[in-house]
């Protein structure tokens, strides 16, 4: 029954397995009875604490430079299924979830492009005694009301530069709703874990670090800063679809370089890894 609703191995190309799925851009969620996922992963030990299951959504407004999942941009690459089905599939993971302190992460693409869909999922989890976190990009983070929210302990914020210009290089879009989320959140008081990507080259312009750290820093929510190095994982996928590469020359970060991007944040007063 969970091969039958979730597709393994985020890592697998996935693309038109629902062709006539609507349009992403013009989607919207209204019931949450259907929903469209990519992939699955068990055991995840980074995506929040304990031991997780992380699922991961079709769907997704941001063109990211680094994306090592373009196949999540659109809801017809991901496989449609009924929210029935998926809860059952949480369902048979929810005992030893339980047992190794762990949950359920919802990842992406975007969550919140699927906000009912995501939402009915994170509230059947908090149902079944599970952790809950979610792993957006914050673009969309007006979908998430604050009954949304109630359902999830944990926000993993990717914030992919503190720069405008640099933001829309990055994935073609504002970083103004981004920014109002993380805002929001720490208003609320919800935890999050602040995410950023460090591309040589692209995101590790010292002031546009010391801008995020700053930013960051006072949000008593904000409980880690992650730095993660850029990687080429994805590359493959590129190629397969036709898409351009354009960081195809571009390094992994070296060790020096990771260090002095954790020190700015830690200078600033953020907790950072």
């Amino acid at each position: 029954m969970v091969e039958e609703a979730w597709a393994r191995d985020r890592h697998a190309l996935s693309r038109s397995l629902s062709p006539d799925a609507p349009d992403t851009v013009e989607y919207r969620d209204v019931a949450g009875d259907f929903g469209w996922i990519h992939s699955y992963e068990t055991g995840s030990t980074v995506d929040g604490p304990g031991v997780r299951i992380t699922l991961f959504v079709s769907g997704c407004l941001l063109r990211c430079q680094y994306c090592h999942n373009p196949d999540t941009w659109h809801l017809k690459d991901g496989r449609r299924i009924s929210y029935d089905l998926a809860e059952r599939a949480l369902a048979a993971y929810a005992a030893p979830l339980r047992v190794m302190g762990g949950g359920l992460t919802i990842s992406g693409g975007e969550p919140l492009l699927q906000p009912r869909f995501t939402r009915r999922l994170f509230a059947a989890a908090k149902g079944m005694g599970l952790h809950t976190a979610l792993d957006t990009s914050g673009f969309l983070g007006a979908r998430a009301d604050d009954e949304y929210l109630q359902h999830v302990d944990l926000v993993l914020l990717d914030i992919k530069s503190w720069d405008p210009a640099t933001y829309e290089r990055i994935t073609e879009q504002d970083v103004r709703p981004t920014l109002e989320f993380a805002e929001r959140l720490a208003r609320l008081g919800k935890p999050a874990w602040v995410r950023f990507v460090l591309v040589p080259g692209l995101s590790d312009d010292p002031a546009n670090v010391a801008g995020l750290a700053r930013f960051v820093a006072p949000m008593r929510n904000v409980e880690w800063v992650e730095v993660l190095p850029f990687h080429q994982m994805g590359a493959f996928k590129w190629k397969a679809l036709g898409l351009e590469y354009k960081l195809a020359d571009t390094p992994t970060p070296s060790p020096e370089l990771v260090e002095r991007v954790l020190g700015q944040f830690r200078e600033a007063g953020c907790r950072a890894r």
